[in-house]
């Protein structure tokens, strides 16, 4: 896929912009849903590990997205955290969108953590 098109005009370049333009590409309904803690200060993702939840036919897919070199670290934190088991169980594909630019166009490595 050519993902130019993505980032014409600057208007998407964090990572998980550049997914859910990716999946909605692909067909998905998505929804972001990590969300902004003010009173921690931090960025809470669904269920611990999830940005972008998309939904296409009889598929859910769960979403952690980040840069190209944090892929290892996003997927040991997937493994590790405790929700990923009821995630699984629950029929749900886990994927990580790492994203890296590449000349003047955004690549994604899409990995399978199911």
């Amino acid at each position: 896929m050519d993902l130019k098109s993505l980032t014409e005009n600057n208007l998407a370049t964090s990572p998980t912009q550049l997914s859910l333009k990716k999946l909605k590409s692909e067909g998905y309904v998505c929804q972001i849903t990590e969300r902004w803690n003010a009173f921690a200060r931090i960025r809470q993702d669904l269920f611990g590990f999830v940005d972008v939840l998309a939904i296409k036919d009889n598929e859910t897919l769960a979403v952690q997205t980040t840069s190209y070199s944090n892929i290892s670290a996003r997927a040991k934190k997937i493994a590790d955290h405790e929700n990923v088991g009821a995630v699984r169980k629950a029929g749900w594909k886990i994927h990580i969108h790492g994203w890296h630019k590449v000349g003047n166009r955004w690549e994604c490595r899409v990995v399978d953590v199911s």
